[in-house]
């Protein structure tokens, strides 16, 4: 008799992961025998463990900072995702025991995008991202695979933003980021990815009140969950896109390739999260 299938978050630090939470309510919710555990891994044991993912009893593993690259580099097998942007969150065995990657966070985004604002794309000829780290690859990768036909990146250091766009080509363009404001009038999508405004930093000066009627915000910030510049939006009666629907909806194709089941992100799950990031 087969032992009930187990899976892990892979992270250093990795208390701070919210994904037991949700996987959790998920075997619960749906009856599963199985559990979710925390795995704190050090950089340089990553390639090693993820090698050994079945002798440690894992079916598979979601994968946080500061791994998610060195992931990439340790499955047998990348999907198109992974591959374009750069890194790996979600990883499972197969039958013959071929370690898959994927990486999720552009799934999570789009998904949480159109629920959230299902319009957005009606009103999207110009994105504006601001950001070049990991999670603007995946907004990026997102946005391209939906047709948005021109994307102004704009990033603090202007080397970092250059090499995304050389990375990804049309329709990327680098932005100043003294020149941020002057892109907003004709913007349809704002999508924050930096830390500005997360709690403990510096908050993001953009001038909001530039945006057309129509715009939709987005920040995938979600501690806190109602950042200034979603709170600035609102006050304009725009759609705002917090970013635990991302968190959420990027946890939702891992759990079916460990599980066998596709969850569903609802409000119950929603506002289980919320409470333990209001707890602290």
């Amino acid at each position: 008799m087969s032992s009930p299938p187990r899976a892990c978050v892979i992270g250093w630090p990795v208390e701070h992961s919210r994904s037991p939470v949700i996987h959790g309510y998920w075997l619960s919710h749906y009856g599963i025998d199985g559990a979710y555990e925390k795995e704190a891994v050090k950089p340089e044991d990553i390639a090693v463990f993820l090698r050994d993912l079945s002798e440690h009893g894992y079916v598979g593993a979601n994968v946080t900072l500061p791994h998610k690259e060195a992931a990439l580099r340790a499955v047998d097998q990348a999907d198109t995702a992974a591959k374009a942007i750069g890194a790996v969150n979600t990883v499972w065995l197969d039958k013959q025991g071929l370690l898959y990657g994927s990486n999720t966070d552009a799934y999570g985004f789009m998904t949480n995008l159109q629920a959230l604002a299902p319009g957005w794309r009606a009103s999207c000829d110009v994105a504006v991202v601001l950001g070049a780290g990991g999670a603007a690859r995946a907004v990026l990768h997102g946005l391209i695979a939906a047709g948005v036909r021109r994307i102004l990146l704009t990033n603090r250091t202007a080397a970092k933003a250059e090499t995304l766009a050389r990375e990804f080509g049309s329709p990327v363009e680098v932005l100043s980021w003294d020149a941020r404001d002057s892109a907003l009038p004709a913007c349809g999508l704002l999508v924050n990815t930096t830390s500005l405004g997360m709690t403990g930093q510096p908050p993001l000066d953009i001038m909001v009140p530039a945006l057309p009627t129509t715009a939709v915000v987005a920040d995938i910030i979600y501690v806190p969950l109602e950042t200034p510049l979603l709170a600035a939006a609102r006050e304009r009666g725009l759609t705002a896109v917090d970013g635990l629907g991302m968190l959420l909806h990027q946890a939702a194709p891992g759990f079916e390739h460990w599980f066998g089941i596709r969850p569903e992100v609802t409000a119950d799950l929603r506002a289980q999260v919320v409470a333990t990031l209001e707890a602290g």
